[in-house]
């Protein structure tokens, strides 16, 4: 099935300043964005013994956007709570994502190394995985996001993911992901017993100065 995966997508971005690294963060982009978005990011934390992996969603006919061809981890009907989800898409990328993950491990990086990050999208996939990983991970960090698929993760979540560290981050005036819509999903992980380290700003859909602080103060302190 990796191999298969594998086949579909394009080689990610990878970022490393360490011959050595000591950790691993898979790090997904946005809807319509691709694995060099958050580039830039990635060389403000100042991480030098993480090594990055920025992958790159297929592209896709998505339908809220009127059936326009752009990178997607899965497709979108709508961005309210009752919307339809893409089930299958996002099965797919959570498929992908595991092969990433054990790519890592095959390297020598053991998984409570690794972290998931992902922004809105990509955040929705992070979450979709991390918390039904096999294996005990590291972290996740979702950045202006919204958990998906929230009725069957009670039969299966991971156990072993049970206590992970939960760096959830959204803007006040987000006008794409509602706030609202995030505050609802930390409402669920919650009555999951999940631990969150949440953090708001006054922002739209994006990433602030002050939220790339917070992300790396909370990335020294999981993989330290």
């Amino acid at each position: 099935m990796l191999d298969i995966y594998d086949a579909t997508y394009d080689a990610p971005v990878e970022i490393s300043l360490s011959a050595k690294p000591t950790a691993s963060i898979i790090w997904l982009h946005g809807l319509g964005a691709d694995g060099n978005d958050f580039v830039p990011v990635v060389n403000l934390l100042n991480l030098p013994h993480v090594r990055f992996i920025l992958p790159h969603a297929l592209v896709k006919k998505v339908t809220a956007n009127n059936g326009y061809e752009m990178r997607a981890w899965y497709d979108v009907f709508g961005f309210t709570p009752g919307s339809r989800e893409d089930e299958a898409g996002i099965h797919q990328s959570q498929a992908y994502i595991e092969s990433l993950i054990s790519k890592e491990v095959a390297r020598g990086i053991p998984a409570n190394r690794i972290v998931l990050a992902g922004f809105s999208q990509g955040g929705a996939v992070v979450l979709q995985t991390a918390l039904r990983h096999k294996q005990a991970l590291g972290g996740v960090m979702a950045l202006s996001t919204y958990l998906p698929l929230k009725a069957s993760l009670e039969t299966e979540k991971s156990l072993l993911n049970a206590h992970i560290p939960i760096f959830m981050a959204h803007g006040t005036s987000d006008n794409v992901i509602a706030f609202s819509t995030n505050h609802l999903s930390v409402e669920v992980l919650k009555a999951q017993h999940y631990s969150i380290n949440f953090h708001e700003y006054a922002m739209a859909h994006t990433v602030s100065t002050q939220e790339i602080d917070d992300i790396r103060a909370f990335l020294r302190s999981t993989l330290h």
